[in-house]
């Protein structure tokens, strides 16, 4: 239990300011308990002696009120800082996870990976949020209170005290047992529960497959098994703590019937004095009240636990070496030197050498799966070479910063990724600082000004997931317009997201030449009319450059290029998806 509560301290960080403000305010919290039991003290001699006035009752109704009034002015500046402690304390978890994953390798990202990432954010972390603090100092103010308690009745009877101490010790061995079992079950059902997010993360994005082959009626077996596993994990939890609950409540209930039987014993053979007795057999109800709450928060503590150390696992994800300087080059010609990279076992490029000047365009085409996206990738520092180098401005990538390197380039991703929120700040993304102004002027370049003002509510208009949905050749030029108003030196630009309908063509176009002016550009291209104006074309297979020239050299080799035009010369759009 203690190294619960040291992984809960840890974990809290800035918060533990706010965990030690409520331990304390729990303790006067009570304080203001022991002046009501003192006051029932009070009222009992009162009685039995016979000599009671007006005096003392207002003197009894005044400790009454001030620990009544005590005990819910502590109560709520603790629950304060609890909700306080227990907010932050997840929130600054939940943010430092955000800006680790800045750091972590793209090809960390999976399904399972990504799983795991959102059942840390929402389920585990929700258990932290809502009960570490909470179990923490109910806990602890439970056997703080307790052991005061104890000692006060030492001090009063040593014979009464020593009962409830042994009530208390043998209490505290059931919930060590409790405890101890408890150890193995609660790691399992964090781990089910995170398989569950896992698995509904994956039928829900997986969605349209399913009704596009009208699987809506078959069973999910994956998904049902790991339902069915989070079932069985939490009943088990329940049935073993609810035996262990059961015998707490009993060793608390039989110490109590065993305290009044010994008040009443020793008051007939005369050791005790009545208004003692009586006492006692009042202290008995109430002794182990706050020892049974922190005992049932036990078992929650364990849960809390496995959670801290399930959400922890994240500081041991392997991340980008972060100890480059904030550069900003005067040339940005891009440079790759006998480039090596693997997913996992399997190499995906083999030798890459390539020379891209400032301010030109560099096509690259190839077949799927070839390694044009890794390239472009790599480039943007989503993983790091296994062997080589590439460099911008002279200056190798990994000197950079990932924030100061990032800067020099803006991308334009096969697939358009809006977030939930207006068409404004959308775009606002290229540039967080812009103004209202600078977004329209951005827009306008990008040709989407005018739909946009179509919009209900034009660029206030929400999008995304729960948002108006836009066509591809829309969202499209929304992500354009991201990237002009960002003006970055580099332009690495996916044409696949291209392929729209022709009324679109034209505006699409013109968005393209406005992102692409002055700029070092390279373009996974697909379309014959791009590759025609390149000033290097990069022919991709099986992870090598097989070709590499102009048009006018490359299309009289016999090879993947001259095949590539050919196809084009037949067909509106080529259709590769990397």
């Amino acid at each position: 239990m203690i190294e619960i509560f040291k992984k809960i301290w840890q974990f809290a960080g800035e918060e533990q300011k706010n965990i030690k403000k409520s331990v304390i305010v729990g303790f006067v919290n009570a304080i203001f308990h022991m002046l009501q039991v003192g006051a029932i003290f009070l009222t009992i001699k009162t009685l039995v002696s016979g000599n009671g006035d007006k005096k003392e009752i207002w003197y009894i109704l005044g400790l009454m009120i001030v620990s009544i009034a005590g005990k819910i002015v502590t109560n709520y500046f603790s629950q304060l800082q609890q909700t306080h402690a227990g907010y932050f304390m997840a929130a600054n978890k939940r943010v430092y996870i955000g800006s680790k994953m800045k750091l972590i390798p793209m090809g960390y990202f999976n399904q399972s990976s990504l799983g795991n990432i959102t059942g840390i954010c929402t389920t585990v972390l929700g258990d932290v949020e809502m009960t570490a603090p909470m179990v923490m100092v109910l806990t602890l103010s439970g056997f703080i209170t307790t052991v005061v308690f104890t000692t006060y009745m030492l001090i009063f009877d040593w014979r009464m005290g020593l009962i409830a101490a042994i009530g208390v010790i043998l209490f505290c061995m059931v919930t060590s047992s409790m405890e101890k079992k408890s150890r193995n079950t609660a790691p399992k059902r964090q781990k089910a529960q995170a398989e569950l997010v896992e698995n509904v993360l994956e039928t829900i994005q997986g969605m349209s497959i399913v009704k596009s082959f009208n699987l809506t009626k078959i069973d999910n077996k994956k998904i049902d098994r790991a339902i069915e596993n989070s079932k069985t994990t939490n009943l088990g939890m329940e049935q073993l703590i609810t035996p262990y609950n059961i015998m707490q409540e009993s060793v608390l209930r039989i110490f109590s019937i065993i305290m009044m039987a010994a008040a009443l014993l020793f008051y007939f053979e005369g050791t005790m004095e009545l208004t003692y007795a009586l006492m006692f057999i009042v202290v008995s109800f109430i002794i182990f009240e706050q020892i049974e709450s922190a005992g049932h928060g036990i078992a929650i503590l364990r849960v809390c636990g496995s959670s801290i150390e399930q959400a922890n696992q994240m500081d041991n994800t392997p991340v980008m070496d972060e100890k480059g300087k904030e550069l900003s080059p005067m040339s940005h010609g891009i440079t790759l030197e006998h480039v090596d990279f693997s997913y996992d076992q399997r190499q995906i490029l083999k030798d890459i050498s390539i020379s891209m000047k400032d301010k030109t365009m560099t096509a690259i085409i190839g077949p799927s799966g070839s390694g044009k996206t890794t390239i472009c990738n790599l480039i943007a520092r989503f993983w790091d070479v296994d062997k080589g180098r590439i460099s911008i401005g002279g200056t190798d990538i990994r000197e950079y910063t990932l924030e100061s390197l990032m800067n020099q380039m803006s991308m334009v991703f096969q697939s358009v990724y809006l977030f939930q929120d207006t068409i404004e700040n959308n775009i606002r993304f290229g540039n967080p600082k812009a103004t209202r102004q600078e977004v329209i002027a951005a827009a306008k370049k990008a040709c989407c000004h005018e739909f946009i003002m179509s919009l209900p509510q034009d660029y206030d208009t929400l999008i995304g997931e729960n948002g108006f949905a836009l066509s591809g050749g829309e969202k499209q030029r929304v992500s354009i317009a991201r990237a002009i108003l960002k003006d970055a030196p580099i332009i690495i630009f996916d044409e696949a997201t291209a392929n729209v309908d022709p009324e679109n063509e034209d505006h699409l176009q013109r968005a393209i030449e406005e992102l692409t002016r002055n700029k070092t550009i390279i373009m996974i291209a697909h379309r014959l009319k791009t590759v025609r104006h390149a000033d290097q074309i990069l022919v991709v297979d099986d992870g090598r450059i097989v070709q590499k020239g102009k048009h006018e050299e490359l299309i009289k080799e016999e090879g993947i290029y001259k095949r590539f035009v050919s196809e084009r010369k037949e067909a509106v759009s080529w259709g590769v998806i990397n």
